[in-house]
């Protein structure tokens, strides 16, 4: 999609009523929801973090949006694919400041650059004990990635289109933190499986997005 027709959605997609977790457990295991009701004490006692689903139009005009493929080390997130973002810092006066702080941080665009269009969904992340709120954010004009080096292995640029796509809905068995060899949900974007979290929250955004375009 041209991003000067994306733009002009930006109005339904800031007003729409969010789909939730209804749309966050599309793209979750299914042992996934009976989990989370396990773990609601855990939950109330959370950290907090904040990211970026970031869009801006590519040189050749059409909407694209940033994702991030993580350094390799010692933890639970390593060499996975998510959005820029990361832990509040006592210096945030909100949330959003995390979002636009860590995302500036993590790939060198301009927190002044960045409009937030809203914020979507919370997902509780249960190895690392995150609760993560998501923001849609776009920029204006195509940007320079200055990624991080303790942090970001690589930039990962996904055209609006593919991501829409169902043909990038797939199903992996994986190993997860909590069960093995399992079947999982999974966007398959750019040659990645991006699984987990981040499509839970991915598939909010694409739902929002996806109501904004048909109506």
């Amino acid at each position: 999609m041209n991003f000067d027709n994306f733009k002009k959605i930006l109005p339904k997609i800031a007003k729409i009523q969010l789909p939730g977790v209804a749309s966050q457990l599309k793209m979750a295991p299914a042992i996934r929801e009976k989990e989370l009701e396990a773990m609601e004490d855990r939950m109330k006692n959370a950290r907090k973090s904040a990211v970026m689903a970031l869009f801006y139009p590519n040189v050749q005009q059409e909407t694209t949006l940033v994702l991030i493929l993580r350094k390799t080390y010692k933890g639970v997130h390593s060499n996975q694919v998510g959005f820029p973002g990361g832990q509040v810092d006592p210096e945030d006066a909100t949330i959003e400041a995390t979002a636009l702080r860590e995302t500036e941080e993590e790939i060198g665009v301009s927190r002044k650059s960045i409009n937030v269009v809203r914020k979507i969904t919370s997902t509780y992340i249960p190895p690392s004990n995150f609760t993560v709120v998501p923001f849609i954010g776009i920029l204006e004009a195509t940007p320079t990635f200055i990624p991080q080096p303790s942090e970001v292995e690589k930039i990962i640029e996904v055209s609006l289109t593919d991501f829409l796509s169902d043909a990038s809905i797939i199903e992996r068995e994986l190993t997860t933190s909590y069960a093995k060899n399992i079947q999982v949900p999974a966007f398959y974007l750019n040659n990645y499986v991006v699984w987990g979290a981040t499509a839970m929250m991915l598939s909010e955004v694409k739902d929002i997005i996806s109501k904004a375009i048909s109506n």
